[in-house]
């Protein structure tokens, strides 16, 4: 997994001297210190604990990165942004969003995350950069309050947006192979925790 936690704040340099280039790129955003606003990020941490992925696709753990996501997902032709959506629905709600409709969609929201990701597709398709493909999926979140535990209703949805996700990615010709030993998540800690714990 190509996990990102903003190391560095400069601005990418140059789109051609990208960090991971890939064909596709599986994106998890959101703040996994506010519940459920880290759902994109559990659900990207969760297919890289179960599924091995064919060389040509990386995971990306994107947190609350903005325009320095640009390196990462310069050159792939195929994304899929797994979030936290705030759509105004009823929590638990299920979104997917399309090309022309990913754009429509972030226009319209406020988190840093979310301007972040119109920012880098806008700075892409300007710069001649523009991804074919971007799919963006996930759920009406239930919790917002701080903590990094899901809350019990983003918890059930887990296993139906894993679902969702293998789904766009066996339309794009991905399919990845379930791990016999799978890893065990701790949904109850930051990615910083872990990277401590496991050093």
């Amino acid at each position: 997994m190509a996990d990102v936690f903003g190391n560095g704040s400069d601005a990418v340099s140059s789109l051609d001297n990208v960090l991971h280039p890939a064909d596709v790129t599986i994106l998890g955003v959101g703040n996994v210190i506010l519940r459920d606003e880290g759902f994109g990020v559990r659900v990207a941490e969760y297919l890289d604990a179960h599924y091995a992925f064919p060389e040509n696709v990386q995971i990306v753990d994107g947190g609350t990165l903005g325009i320095e996501l640009t390196q990462y997902v310069t050159g792939t032709n195929k994304l899929l942004v797994i979030d936290s959506i705030n759509g105004g629905a009823e929590p638990g709600t299920l979104f997917r969003f399309h090309n022309d409709d990913v754009m429509n969609h972030f226009q319209e929201k406020i988190s840093a995350h979310e301007v972040g990701i119109q920012d880098v597709l806008a700075l892409l398709t300007v710069t001649g950069h523009k991804i074919p493909d971007v799919v963006v999926i996930g759920a009406q979140p239930y919790d917002l309050e701080a903590g990094v535990e899901l809350s019990p209703g983003m918890q059930k949805l887990m296993p139906q947006v894993v679902e969702q996700a293998l789904a766009e990615l066996k339309a794009w010709g991905v399919e990845p192979q379930a791990k016999e030993r799978a890893a065990a998540v701790d949904f109850g800690i930051v990615a910083e925790e872990a990277i401590r714990r496991d050093s």
